[in-house]
């Protein structure tokens, strides 16, 4: 179905229907992209069809490609997530990604080193300082491990945290995320602010 526009103008290049991206490709007038990945580029399990070979088209143009993402995941985890997709990551100049971010803020914060985080997972609320919520099916473990969790057992925790006024860094705002042909709950549906005297080390991993 092509998209409509409703805006009245009589620019023709401020509002077009298009049938894909290879239009636009086409006209060489955009010099960055700026792709999401999980329900543009993939579903979470395999590429969309025709993803692959428009980007390979995109890169003959010249134009520089970045992944901009939601994902929990560090920018480099990211490339190896669409390595093993099958897509060329050489196609793209990098990744943006809210693990990144939420990396670089904790850095910020003096409780993450430039290698990892640095930080002492718990796993009961009587102990846990902040709460890093980066997914919404299994409750992070001291051995590294993840313990699948339902979502309610999750809810039920936080309401514990919440009673605590215990602060949660969020590292995927998303409400829902693409898995295959579903939907899946994830981490923007819990919501909590964060202040910065109160995040130390000890946190609970969601």
């Amino acid at each position: 179905m092509m998209a409509k526009c409703s805006l009245q103008s009589t620019d023709p290049h401020l509002c077009q229907s298009l049938d894909g991206l290879s239009h636009l490709a086409e006209t060489r007038r955009f010099k960055a992209w700026f792709l999401d990945q999980f329900g543009v580029l993939h579903d979470g399990k395999k590429p969309y069809p025709g993803a692959i070979s428009t980007l390979e088209k995109l890169a003959t143009t010249g134009a520089k490609m970045v992944i901009i993402s939601n994902s929990s995941r560090r920018a480099s985890t990211t490339m190896e997530k669409m390595k093993s997709l099958g897509f060329d990551t050489s196609l793209f100049a990098g990744a943006i990604t809210s693990g990144e971010l939420t990396h670089q803020y904790l850095q910020r914060l003096g409780i993450a080193s430039s290698k990892g985080l640095g930080l002492q997972v718990v796993e009961n609320v009587e102990e846990a300082e902040f709460i890093l919520a980066h997914g919404s099916e299994a409750l992070g473990l001291p051995s590294g491990e993840a313990r699948p969790t339902s979502l309610e057992d999750l809810e039920k925790i936080l309401e514990l945290c919440a009673a605590k006024k215990i602060p949660m860094i969020v590292a995927n705002p998303d409400y829902v995320t693409v898995e295959a042909r579903a939907l899946r709950v994830m981490p923007g549906k819990f919501h909590s602010p964060v202040h910065r005297n109160t995040v130390k080390g000890k946190y609970l991993a969601l």
